[in-house]
């Protein structure tokens, strides 16, 4: 009797903890969007749009304030328009995008004036990791860091 009852104290340990694993797995955060606040929503849109090449998607709430771009499938960049002015912000807090061709994306910056920079902070200069990956550093109209790399997924 008392090897019985052990045991189903024992089967229903391994049946709650599963049922718990399974709860916390269904009800785990999921990766939706990055928002950023803007000073020039025009701005800012046309570097991301021409700069970045990101496809808009469309801006669910039509007031004039916001642009939606998608990143990735199913998430996406969100930019506010609601900075009151435009402030530094450290590179390490920084979003990070990967294009096919280092050398094409630095063409696409030399043709729109817009200055690089590597991991040293040296302008016009591109980084390599120790992974071999190419990468360099830019900012968009407000400041923020993006970093662009070659790295193939």
């Amino acid at each position: 009797m008392k090897q019985s009852l052990i045991l189903y104290i024992l089967i229903g340990m391994c049946l709650i903890g599963i049922h718990i694993k399974g709860y916390s797995q269904e009800n785990k955060g999921v990766f939706n969007h990055i928002a950023l606040s803007v000073y020039d929503l025009k701005k800012s849109a046309s570097f991301y749009q021409e700069i970045l090449q990101l496809d808009t998607i469309p801006e669910p709430f039509k007031i004039g304030k916001h642009a939606w771009f998608e990143i990735a499938s199913g998430f996406s960049l969100h930019l506010i328009a609601d900075a009151t002015e435009i402030k530094a912000h450290n590179r390490s807090t920084h979003i990070c995008f990967s294009v096919a061709s280092i050398d094409d994306f630095i063409d696409r910056l030399a043709n729109s004036g817009i200055v690089y920079y590597n991991v040293q902070n040296e302008p016009g200069k591109v980084g390599t990791r120790v992974d071999g990956v190419k990468q360099l550093y830019i900012k968009d109209p407000d400041g923020y860091w993006i970093e662009v790399n070659n790295e193939q997924r």
